[in-house]
């Protein structure tokens, strides 16, 4: 049986989230100071007592998202999969299990997008909207006739859930028109910024910069990316697909799908939330899927 490890983005973060990690796993702890000092401010603080809003600074959310996914995965019992993949932010979790990248290298990488995001979406007003109900063609069809503002498909989650990103007048347009062409719903997001659209180009350039200095390391097992959807194992096209992660749509559906046919039989998200496995369960009624979220902390602290 191909077991694939997948790894969740923002928005599945948790108050509390990774503090029995840190209270009860010698190991866990160690990663988390680590990254307090890489980060240059006690993030493990923020993410053990913080409220839901100083959570959802994206400069905190994202690298806290990648620190419960990956210590997590870092203090199982010898995890061995044969593939990886993650949402959006979750690909830089995917990219520590399968050892392409180094944990400390990688959180940098996450802390630099993310700041680079924020600032991106400070320059222009923007959003997102997730549209129900509605075939991924007819969303595309739809986002295609705005053709003097920016709204792009942005994220693939599963048959009949597809999420668009743009300015904000251009979403709000392109949501009626989604409810005219027979979406079920179309409503906007609690996010302040279109992410995996062009308004995204800013920091991107950011990002690429940092991702070329990076090592990358050969993989263990190949990882399904997000752009391509299909399995990457070569250094040189992980990182070029990174970076064009960031202005490119998130193809989970595809991904999983690829990853079904080439033999993944067991899905394990491992992180906070138990989001990817409904979308895998969506996407493939008999793909088999379980979690390590918010039990992976009883699970790791011994």
């Amino acid at each position: 049986m191909k077991h694939a490890y997948v790894f969740p983005g923002q928005g599945s973060q948790f108050q509390g989230m990774g503090k029995s990690f840190y209270d009860n796993n010698p190991k866990a702890k160690s990663l988390f100071e680590k990254a307090n000092e890489i980060l240059g401010f006690r993030i493990s603080d923020i993410m053990f007592t913080g409220t839901d809003e100083d959570l959802k600074q994206t400069k905190v959310t994202q690298p806290a998202v990648f620190l419960h996914s990956v210590i997590g995965f870092l203090c199982l019992d010898n995890p061995t999969p044969a593939m990886t993949a993650g949402h959006s932010l979750g690909e830089f979790s995917a990219l520590v299990a399968n050892g392409t990248l180094a944990f400390e290298d990688a959180l940098r990488l996450v802390a630099i997008r993310a700041n680079a995001m924020q600032k991106a979406c400070e320059a222009t007003p923007s959003t997102m909207a997730v549209v129900l109900g509605l075939e991924d063609a007819k969303v595309e069809e739809v986002c295609a006739t705005i053709t003097d503002d920016v709204v792009v498909p942005a994220n693939y989650n599963c048959p009949g859930q597809l999420v668009i990103s743009g300015t904000v007048p251009a979403v709000e347009r392109a949501m009626e028109l989604m409810k005219a062409a027979g979406a079920k719903r179309a409503m906007l997001l609690p996010v302040g910024g279109a992410f995996h659209s062009p308004l995204m180009a800013p920091a991107q350039a950011e990002l690429q910069a940092a991702i070329e200095k990076m090592t990358f390391n050969t993989p263990t097992c190949p990882v399904y990316q997000n752009v391509v959807a299909k399995a990457v194992s070569d250094p040189a096209e992980i990182k070029k697909n990174l970076i064009s992660q960031l202005t490119g749509a998130v193809r989970w559906t595809q991904c999983v799908q690829a990853m079904i046919a080439d033999g993944a039989q067991r899905f394990t998200e491992v992180g906070p939330g138990k989001v990817l496995q409904g979308l895998i369960a969506k996407i493939d009624k008999t793909a088999v899927t379980d979690g390590i979220s918010t039990g992976l902390e009883e699970a790791v602290a011994k």
